[in-house]
């Protein structure tokens, strides 16, 4: 795993991260900006401070997972996998490039590193609950299953389901995380379709 780093560092290497992000998307020519820029902080502690992993053996055994809900954000992941050392930062001017690993969404067969591929919104929470139950079977729960999403994804019912189903089966290795932004493709998520107070909607699906 890559050494932790202090506070200030891990400023740094998110303010880091934001620029390569723009750069990437220049380098495009299209790609989604907002999502991934207001993700970097996010990531940044995920990967340089929270999670168990190995760049050099992505499957390791006893890696924490993460899981991005909202693909359309993966931008961010790239970029961020790139500073841990997964892979060349050069290789992220290939983003959404013919045959590149680095496609518009995240395509787990492509890339390792990768847990899961996403593109249809709702999805995160329902892949981390399988993969809880799996690893409450295989005795290797001690893992921590982390999962990204965006908040407008949360007018799914998917999203609820998988909630209810990781409060009945008492999942407490998920760690779910919700870009509260109030944005989502069609406008301001409040317009769109209230989620009005997530935390207490969260409390109350246990």
């Amino acid at each position: 795993m890559t050494k932790k780093l202090t506070i200030e560092e891990l400023e740094r290497k998110a303010y880091d991260i934001r620029a390569d992000i723009i750069k990437m998307l220049v380098a495009a020519g299209s790609g989604h900006s907002a999502g991934p820029l207001g993700l970097a902080d996010v990531f940044t502690a995920l990967y340089f401070d929270i999670m168990k992993y190995d760049p050099k053996n992505p499957t390791w055994d006893e890696r924490d997972i993460l899981l991005l809900s909202n693909g359309h954000c993966v931008p961010v992941q790239y970029v961020t996998m790139a500073h841990a050392g997964f892979f060349d930062k050069d290789e992220l001017k290939t983003l959404r490039k013919f045959g590149t690993r680095l496609q518009g969404h995240p395509e787990r067969t492509r890339l390792p590193g990768l847990e899961n591929t996403s593109g249809p919104l709702g999805c995160g929470l329902s892949q981390a609950a399988g993969m809880a139950l799996a690893m409450r079977m295989n005795k290797d729960h001690h893992r921590w299953i982390y999962v990204v999403m965006g908040d407008g994804e949360q007018d799914e019912g998917n999203v609820w389901e998988a909630a209810m189903l990781s409060a009945k089966y008492k999942l407490n290795n998920i760690i779910a995380i919700t870009d509260r932004n109030n944005i989502q493709i069609d406008g301001p998520t409040e317009e769109i379709m209230p989620l009005d107070d997530l935390k207490a909607k969260w409390e109350v699906f246990g």
